[in-house]
């Protein structure tokens, strides 16, 4: 009987080690998807995901930010409302690498891991027609305490332009945790590095732009054929940076920049976008050891007398911060307009959410928003203990309850705009081609239909991987994979992994040959 229970355990054990996950067929796309835009060699994360031997050795922290919904970062519930460039995890997703970490962590054949994303250490759109650099900054963060600074710097244009794109570019991405891009047209705004609490600009009139967090995108507005946005930049006007670096960065030194690509002089036909903090509440006051709920709402009275499209929303709260929604509501059609929902808040998460399709708020809608703020002791982002009396200001030791939105007047068939196809359309138009490996050469190069890959030294028998990557870093496609290359022609015509054509856009090549690594980069047009 021992020995049949004994087979019996065997047997069992055996077919799920044949039946689990392994990192190369299974779980390394996942993380190169959703993982490695932070956790590669210089990004901002504290340690590398990109290899198994990496991901492996970090399986107990991974197992419980992956179940507690923890990393990736995504503050927005999904079921509430769709965003462009969603870094969340699909439920077969979390379930792959939850079986994968419970049931031993397989490599599989390391032969069929695919090649990993190509990060671009400096700027992704080019050099643009305006950049403006922070002086060299060496963070006063020590390992208990953040630093956050702003600095003013004067953006020396003559004349008022239209901003196309805006692109933010960490100078050492290691450390920036976030940088939010303001332009005070008052030039009342002054440089603050000695506090180390300066979270937004001195000028409450400040308008934000744009804002980096670790993983997100360059800001590019559509620029072509029926929609064509702008944002205006004032002539002799200053471009705000309100820098994060998080505990622990102590002595090490940044240089942040900012990017702006501008339309051309005299262009006509662009749609005016505005970035304004449409709902705030500066009236609240937040007692010791009691959760106290704020809400704001526009227009104070009444609803909206014009028809407006709502491009992106940015909600904002510090550390005392619980959850915020926000929304609107119509009397006339009893209509509710989601927005967003942030059930659990955290202040080092936050980002401008562009919305997957553009959202009409119709005439007559109220927007509302509705936040919480934990100002007890069982609040682990309290700064202060015992909590104390915490009143609204500028400052990460005061409050906000802010919520900005990039939007436009309304025009018939907005809400039907693809909007993250349009932006990466938009990324591809304006980024300049860069040929980052010699040994690799690609025609046509931008291509519509079909592109031919060839590489010097490749013959026949060699191990050889390719896979292709949108600039996010997201696998698109496995071209080969195969231990014993046997001549064939290598060319991608175009199509994902479910053989559908794939938006314009700009597209990496990763490329391993023999165990080394090379990369192309490539334009659909």
């Amino acid at each position: 009987m021992k020995t049949f229970h004994f087979l019996l355990f065997t047997f069992f054990f055996a077919n799920l080690s044949l039946n689990a996950q392994n990192w190369s067929d299974d779980v390394a796309e996942i993380f190169f998807e959703k993982c490695t835009k932070c956790h590669h060699a210089g990004g901002v994360a504290p340690f590398s995901l990109m290899s198994y031997s990496e991901t492996s050795s970090m399986a107990a922290a991974i197992y419980d930010a992956v179940a507690l919904d923890k990393m990736p970062p995504w503050p927005p519930n999904n079921d509430y409302q769709q965003y462009v460039h969603n870094r969340a995890l699909s439920a077969t997703q979390k379930t792959t690498i939850i079986d994968w970490l419970s049931n031993g962590m397989q490599e599989g054949n390391a032969a069929n891991t695919p090649p990993p994303p190509v990060y671009n250490a400096g700027s992704v759109l080019g050099n643009g027609d305006l950049s403006v650099r922070i002086p060299n900054y060496i963070s006063k963060a020590t390992t208990q305490q953040d630093d956050y600074v702003c600095f003013v710097m004067p953006n020396n244009l003559t004349t008022n332009r239209k901003i196309r794109a805006v692109e933010i570019v960490p100078g050492n991405r290691s450390i920036v945790h976030h940088c939010l891009i303001f332009i005070d047209a008052s030039n009342t705004s002054v440089t603050d590095t000695i506090g180390g609490d300066c979270a937004s600009p001195g000028a409450i009139d400040a308008k934000l732009i744009m804002g980096y967090t670790p993983g997100s995108t360059p800001l590019t507005l559509p620029s072509s054929g029926s929609l064509k946005l702008g944002m205006d930049m004032p002539a002799n006007s200053s471009i705000v940076f309100a820098m994060h670096y998080p505990a622990g960065s102590f002595g090490e030194l940044d240089s942040t920049r900012v990017i702006f690509h501008f339309y051309p002089p005299g262009e006509t036909g662009i749609r005016d976008v505005g970035a304004e903090r449409i709902l705030e509440n500066w009236g609240f006051v937040l007692t010791p050891n009691q959760v106290t709920n704020v809400n704001a709402q526009f227009p104070p009275s009444g609803g909206s007398i014009a028809n407006i499209s709502l491009l992106s929303v940015f909600p904002h709260m510090h550390l005392l911060g619980e959850s915020m929604k926000v929304f609107g509501t119509n009397t006339s059609n009893n209509d509710t307009l989601k927005i967003i929902d942030i059930p659990h808040w955290d202040f080092h998460w936050q980002d401008f959410y562009f919305f997957k399709n553009i959202l009409k708020a119709p005439i007559g809608t109220t927007l509302k928003l509705n936040a919480s703020y934990d100002n007890t002791v069982g609040n682990l982002h309290n700064p202060n203990y015992p909590p104390i009396t915490v009143y609204p200001g500028l400052n990460t030791s005061d409050e906000m309850c802010l919520a900005y939105f990039h939007f436009m007047a309304y025009q018939l068939g907005d809400e039907n705009y693809d909007m993250e196809m349009l932006m990466n359309e938009e990324t591809a138009s304006i980024m300049a081609l860069t040929q980052v490996s010699s040994s690799v050469k690609t025609y046509p190069n931008p291509f519509s239909d079909e592109v031919q890959i060839e590489m010097e030294q490749l013959k026949t028998g060699d191990e050889l991987s390719i896979q292709v990557y949108d600039y996010l870093g997201r696998p698109v496609k496995n071209l080969i994979s195969t231990e014993n290359y046997g001549n064939e022609k290598l060319f991608w015509d175009g199509k994902n992994q479910a053989n559908t054509p794939v938006s314009k856009g700009v597209y990496y090549l990763s490329i391993r040959q023999n165990g080394k690594l090379f990369t192309q980069q490539i334009i659909k047009n």
